[in-house]
């Protein structure tokens, strides 16, 4: 069992940074406005996406590179405009995921400190954390969050279905009007993640080879994957319950404030577990924002170093130190001077990464099908299908949606 635990990393990384905003904010929003009527939206953006996600540690642990390498093998162009989309929207995801982790530190440690400067606190922490402990911490921390927000979160849905006096209806809902579909592109956007992870997760795979004693192979990457994929299936619906059971029958939607939502958050929780579950849940929800906002501001940098690295040809020493320092400078600067609003900011995001996701969808499934990668850990037929499957419905549902403006 220590030996299992010891080769799982990235995939629980992906988990980690998925679970957050999507999950926590984004599906008991759906729950709580839709009931289980967007279960099917859940389910349908997981298939669509899987492959496209897969493909980073099948690339990478196969060929012992990112994609980023993959990228540029098929071209420079291809390199820098993925380089252009990352810094056009990493400062918008970092805001997004760091406002609401501010938001619960607000709620859980007290109010005396406001949410914009638990903001740069928080940043603070996560800087430090990351230039001290580098990789080796992350890996370690996460298998610890996952475990433990699995665990509470399983226990308050069985306890939300247990008390629930309400009949539970599953009728699927396809959104209507302009607000509505905003908000289910804005769910499926984030959902479990931006496709922009797929390129983290290869980068992290990449580290985890650096440190791990035994050489991992494309079966234990993807199998690492597959239980950090599951994870966010499981409790993507999970919040979705929550949200339905505890939310939807009294009529109450989330705020936009991210003092107020987290506060409705932990509220929902101790609902269903008891008023002595405030302190563990709300450390919980802590702990999976700020795992998620260390996640970010760890990829983003890491990933736009080694872009720049290529692209340039030329190896930067603090290269990582620089991109870390433009990022929270950029994260800090919409948020203090053009957009502070919680729910407008996690929309702006999530829409952008729904947008964006066609590019890493296309990119991805032409690289892993390429002779850049070896015959043997191409895609099956299967695979094949689905991924151009998910390919027609990103396009689709992203002109469908540009449509609607």
């Amino acid at each position: 069992m220590k030996r299992f635990f010891q080769k799982l990393g990235p995939g629980l990384l992906f988990a980690g940074a998925a679970i957050g905003v999507s999950h926590l904010v984004q599906s008991t929003r759906a729950g709580a406005d839709f009931g289980f009527g967007l279960i099917w939206a859940l389910l349908l953006i997981h298939l669509v996406k899987y492959p496209f996600f897969q493909y980073g540690p099948r690339y990478a642990s196969a060929t012992g590179e990112s994609l980023l390498e993959g990228y540029q093998k098929l071209g420079n162009g291809v390199l820098a405009l993925y380089g252009l989309i990352t810094f056009l929207t990493m400062f918008t995801i970092q805001a997004a995921v760091t406002i609401v982790t501010a938001g619960i530190a607000t709620s859980l440690f007290g109010d005396f400190i406001s949410v914009k400067i638990w903001t740069i606190v928080i940043l603070s922490i996560c800087f430090i954390l990351l230039n001290i402990g580098k990789y080796r911490f992350l890996d370690v921390m996460m298998k610890i969050i996952i475990i433990t927000l699995t665990f509470t979160t399983l226990v308050a849905t069985v306890m939300a279905i247990n008390t629930s006096n309400d009949p539970l209806t599953f009728t699927q809902i396809l959104p209507k009007g302009s607000l509505e579909i905003t908000f289910l592109i804005a769910f499926m956007g984030w959902m479990p993640a931006p496709l922009d992870v797929s390129v983290w997760h290869s980068l992290w795979t990449t580290e985890k080879q650096k440190i791990s004693v035994e050489k991992r192979n494309p079966k234990t990457a993807l199998l690492d994957f597959n239980i950090g994929y599951l994870g966010t299936i499981i409790l993507g619906v999970s919040f979705v319950a929550l949200g339905a059971l505890i939310m939807y029958p009294t009529g109450n939607s989330f705020s936009n404030s991210a003092g107020t939502f987290s506060v409705q958050l932990i509220e929902m929780y101790t609902q269903s577990l008891g008023q002595w579950a405030y302190v563990i849940i709300g450390i919980a929800a802590f702990t999976t924002m700020f795992s998620t906002t260390l996640t970010t501001l760890d990829a983003s940098p890491r990933s736009m170093h080694k872009t720049t690295e290529l692209l340039f040809k030329k190896t930067f020493e603090r290269g990582y130190l620089i991109w870390s320092l433009i990022l929270i400078s950029g994260t800090l600067s919409i948020y203090f001077f053009f957009l502070s609003d919680m729910g407008t900011l996690i929309k702006t995001a999530t829409v952008l990464s729904f947008l964006t996701a066609p590019f890493y969808a296309v990119v991805n499934y032409i690289l892993i099908s390429s002779k850049h990668t070896p015959t043997a850990w191409q895609p099956s037929k299967l695979m094949h299908f689905v991924s151009c499957f998910g390919i027609v419905f990103l396009i689709g549902f992203s002109v469908w949606y540009l449509t609607l403006l």
